[in-house]
């Protein structure tokens, strides 16, 4: 039973709190996802699994099996088939890339969310806060890693643009081609028994960095000589447990990352600076936009309030908006086509046709 132990089995029944009689024998952590094909980390190694069909056809996509996720799996010759998912104590996902309104999972049960830039073109304080905001939204710790310091002479410029966000997450500077930074890393950040994952732009250095850490030997394609940029090196989310016992999600690059969440995501954790005004305002239902006796408005035109921080704020609430309403539509649609199936399977038990 080793093996899941290493993959973080006592972590996840100490946070879910899942107390169902388990056959660890018959237990797996989804360590890699490819299309159909899952790899699941069992208590005698690595296994190839399929899913069962009513994971398969009765389960929404963001219900299957994601990379992080506790299974139930039976044997199958050589390969394995997952019978049943565990329940999630967490999942970080976003909006479908494109006009979709649907939630993708990106990972579940995950400990922190590692975001990277580079400090070259990459370098996107709104990108940032973009990926703050989504993250909190999930209930799930960030950390900010700013790669390819080498490129830059003074750090202080960079960590004064991250503050102005006034948010509570740890910063870390490194440069994988100089090897600066890297130790400290992978002593604080990837933690014994703590499960992250890596997200960013593509070229950003995700992959050399844990190539680093891990003296692994996974490959990077070569740095196109016009961007810079790393040419979508990793396509799939994989699963990597380090020397140190720390465990790692990589990530492919996202070009979009689309802001959607649900309503009871906590307003304080996805805008501190915004809501530390917000208890003050005259109206409990303020949208901090044009209302009158607005304390956030008033911290804003007095300076105490970054323009920045507002105006993302304004953003992404907007984008959380839409999110919210167009999913409200798409239940409704979906209740109204549920109560006319009922209603035709009852017609034809009646009328017995």
């Amino acid at each position: 039973m080793e093996s899941l132990f290493q993959y973080g089995w006592k972590e996840y029944i100490e946070k879910s709190n899942y107390s169902k009689q388990t056959n660890l024998e018959n237990t797996g952590r989804v360590i890699s996802v490819k299309t159909n094909i899952y790899e699941i980390i069992t208590s005698t190694g690595i296994r190839k699994a399929e899913l069962l069909g009513r994971l398969l056809f009765s389960f929404q996509k963001s219900e299957q099996p994601k990379v992080g996720d506790w299974v139930e799996w039976m044997d199958y010759g050589e390969a394995a088939i997952i019978s049943d998912v565990l329940p999630r104590y967490n999942q970080l996902y976003r909006k479908t890339a494109g006009k979709e309104t649907d939630k993708q999972v990106m990972a579940a049960n995950i400990d922190q969310a590692v975001i990277i830039q580079g400090l070259d073109q990459d370098f996107n304080l709104n990108r940032i806060e973009r990926y703050l905001v989504q993250i909190a939204a999930c209930g799930i710790q960030s950390v900010i890693i700013l790669n390819k310091s080498d490129l830059i002479e003074n750090e202080t410029f960079y960590s004064e643009e991250i503050e102005r966000l006034q948010r509570d997450v740890p910063l870390y500077f490194c440069s994988v081609k100089s090897g600066s930074g890297l130790d400290i890393i992978q002593k604080e950040v990837f933690v014994e028994g703590t499960t992250s994952l890596l997200v960013g732009s593509s070229g950003v250095g995700k992959t050399s960095l844990l190539n680093s850490i891990t003296k692994s030997s996974r490959s990077t394609r070569e740095i196109s000589e016009s961007t810079g940029k790393g040419k979508h090196t990793t396509t799939s989310r994989d699963m990597i447990l380090l020397h140190n016992g720390g465990i790692v999600i990589d990530s492919p690059g996202m070009r979009e990352f689309g802001l959607g969440f649900d309503q009871d995501a906590s307003f304080e954790e996805q805008y501190p600076a915004i809501s530390k005004y917000a208890r003050d305002c005259k109206f409990s239902d303020c949208t901090h936009t044009n209302e009158k006796g607005c304390n956030v408005i008033k911290a804003y035109n007095e300076g105490n309030l970054d323009p920045v921080v507002y105006e993302n704020y304004l953003k992404l609430s907007r984008e959380q908006l839409k999110f919210q309403m167009s999913t409200q539509e798409k239940n409704r649609q979906g209740k109204i086509f549920g109560k006319m199936v009922r209603e035709a399977k009852e017609y034809r038990k009646k009328y017995k046709f």
